[in-house]
């Protein structure tokens, strides 16, 4: 089945809530338009201490950059002050792959953190997805995503925890948690 151009633009999808999932579900995404041939970026804000299995395929994948930006959970930093370095450097990437127009999908990995610590102003992110090229689309990933991203989305995903293996004692597995 061809895409035609008629009602296609690009969306804006928010993947938030406390259940586990949000990411799983915007590399999902990913993985199908790479099986279509799309470019796909990928920028992960918060992720970064630890080799995970999708950092480690993505090397494989050309028309894939994946840009691990993070420097690991802010509940584990001792300097909020370089994780706030780092959240700036990984939106001004983030900008230039929205704007160039040459991806069909970007997924902001955990941006919601970003702006929950206040290092990132939430109005001009949505300026910015407000002036992307309307064929690209964006994923946002994490909890408590601001309302304004919320009202611009055209797609929102609220993923909430039912049960997890964690509160059973099972840790964090290779494959399924990373």
């Amino acid at each position: 089945m061809e895409e035609s151009n008629q009602n296609r633009r690009g969306l804006l999808i928010v993947n938030t809530g406390e259940g586990k999932g949000k990411t799983t579900a915007a590399l999902g995404v990913v993985f199908r338009a790479l099986g279509r041939g799309k470019k796909c970026g990928v920028v992960q804000f918060i992720k970064g201490k630890w080799e995970t299995g999708e950092r480690k395929f993505a090397k494989t994948i050309p028309e894939l950059d994946f840009h691990v930006m993070g420097l690991g959970f802010t509940w584990e930093s001792d300097d909020l002050d370089r994780d706030k370095t780092a959240a700036k450097q990984a939106w001004e990437l983030s900008k230039k792959m929205i704007l160039s127009g040459e991806y069909d999908i970007v997924v902001l990995d955990e941006i919601t953190y970003a702006f929950h610590y206040g290092w990132l102003e939430v109005d001009e992110t949505v300026r910015i997805l407000r002036e992307r090229p309307s064929q690209v689309h964006v994923i946002i990933t994490g909890r408590n995503c601001p309302e304004p991203i919320l009202q611009q989305a055209d797609l929102i995903s609220e993923i909430r925890s039912v049960k997890h293996p964690f509160q059973s004692g099972i840790k964090a597995q290779i494959g399924i948690d990373f």
